[in-house]
């Protein structure tokens, strides 16, 4: 599972206006959903009638093959259930259903942003009666850096399942002809590192990068400047964003163009193109993977990526590095992944909490995807899976998941819109073209402050 690609500022705006339409409209309740048209009803049980759920998820194939493997253990547990899977739905394609009123009995989403928005708005049912009814204190068994992304002012209308944890990779091999005997663990010693492992050509071009910063491309690190790892915090007390007055932000900009500018912004962005650009990153082309990027910023599924590309590199993984003034933090990552919910109006409102329920809080489902899926279970007892915890490439992510200081960003009923408009002012402050990254920060703040006022 990888997080989906963001839309843009317009996009997310038109999906909020969307969601607040969709609260007009109704989901059925009459027992029938076109969500899953021609579905055959399951058979008939002692004491239950025969109930056809219609599940939508993000995947396609293989991992949605894999995830089928997963519903039909719960068919099993529940045979008066029949559970129909469709694959390659986006948040849009769910939000559209709950307006035109045949949304899915259930919904998978690979993106956390979403939560607050259905939250906020009734788009989603409110999962606590179900908690409360089946005495589930849901804090004992998912941790909080997950519950955050799935819920919003005490109205939990989603839940995790699954997720998707950051850390280091490096090129063990690079290492030990630098003569680095242990993987950075503050910014200033992955600057050190990148100043060893860095390897240019007679011209002047750079051959391998010690380590590839948000300047040249996506790759994973917007997800760094989230700022997890400086322990920036995107939202004060009074909701309104902190972005221009908490230093960590402004501390982790500099140190990151601190990078940039060694490296040299040019000649990253032709080192990049020549090396196959944003496309790279989840083909087996993938510059880490081919020896041309030292270090990288990535998530567990890399590992997967690895061994299915059949890639010779020689690695490991680590947490990812900290701010210097906060090594505690060390351990720590940011996660996020796929949410599990009910869309509003169900028409088999008892069966799709049993599903919800089942992938989402149940130990042994949650090993059965995970094993399938490749991605961090997002249950605290299924975290010592055997089968998971026998790769120590892995298992890093699980610890990282762990600890528990990590967590996404924080979100609000913006989803996306923050970190786009945070994202655009990054690149160009990477670029050179913003001299003032106060400045610049304060103007974010501004905006997205206005953007709140706008959705109140």
């Amino acid at each position: 599972m990888r997080s989906a690609p963001r839309p843009g500022l317009v996009a997310a705006l038109a999906s909020f206006s969307l969601i607040a339409a969709a609260c007009g409209g109704g989901g059925g309740g009459d027992g029938s959903s076109s969500a899953c048209p021609g579905a055959a009803e399951g058979s008939a049980v002692s004491g239950h009638e025969p109930v056809t759920l219609c599940i939508w998820v993000p995947f396609a194939n293989p991992e949605f093959s894999e995830f089928k493997t997963v519903v039909k253990m719960f068919e099993a547990k529940y045979p008066w259930i029949t559970v129909v899977s469709v694959p390659n739905k986006n948040d849009t394609d769910v939000l559209n259903a709950i307006h035109a009123g045949n949304a899915p009995d259930v919904a998978v989403e690979g993106i956390p942003d979403n939560a607050p928005k259905y939250c906020s708005t009734g788009a989603y049912e409110d999962l606590n009666p179900n908690l409360e009814a089946d005495k589930i204190d849901v804090t004992k068994i998912v941790p909080p850096g997950a519950l955050g992304y799935t819920g919003y002012q005490d109205n939990q209308c989603m839940l995790p399942m699954l997720t998707d944890g950051y850390g280091l990779y490096y090129n063990t091999d690079m290492f030990e002809q630098a003569g680095i005997t242990s993987p950075p663990k503050t910014y200033s010693e992955l600057f050190a590192d990148v100043k060893k492992l860095t390897k240019l050509n007679d011209d002047g071009s750079i051959d391998v990068a010690g380590f590839l910063p948000l300047a040249v491309g996506d790759y994973e690190l917007a997800n760094f400047v989230n700022g997890v790892y400086s322990d920036a915090q995107w939202y004060g007390d009074d909701s309104k964003s902190t972005l221009g007055t908490d230093p960590n932000f402004a501390n982790l900009l500099e140190f990151t163009k601190s990078m940039t500018d060694w490296l040299g912004y040019d000649k990253l962005n032709r080192f990049f193109a020549k090396n196959g650009g944003e496309n790279t990153e989840f083909s087996p082309a993938n510059l880490f993977e081919n020896g041309k990027l030292a270090m990288d910023f990535d998530g567990e599924w890399r590992v997967g990526f690895i061994k299915n590309d059949q890639s010779d590199v020689p690695y490991a993984t680590a947490p990812f590095p900290v701010a210097d003034d906060q090594p505690e933090l060390y351990g720590t990552g940011q996660i996020g992944g796929s949410t599990i919910g009910i869309p509003k109006d169900p028409a088999h409102p008892d069966e799709a909490w049993l599903l919800v329920k089942y992938l989402a809080l149940d130990t042994e489902a949650e090993k059965a995807l995970a094993e399938q899926l490749h991605n961090i279970p997002t249950v605290v007892d299924a975290l010592d899976d055997p089968v998971l915890t026998a790769d120590p490439h892995f298992k890093t992510f699980l610890d990282i998941f762990a600890n528990p200081n990590s967590r996404y960003k924080q979100i609000n009923t913006l989803g996306f819109a923050d970190s786009d408009l945070y994202g655009q002012f990054v690149d160009k402050y990477l670029a050179g073209s913003v001299p003032d990254v106060q400045e610049g920060l304060d103007g974010v703040a501004k905006q997205i402050n206005d953007q709140l006022e706008l959705g109140a």
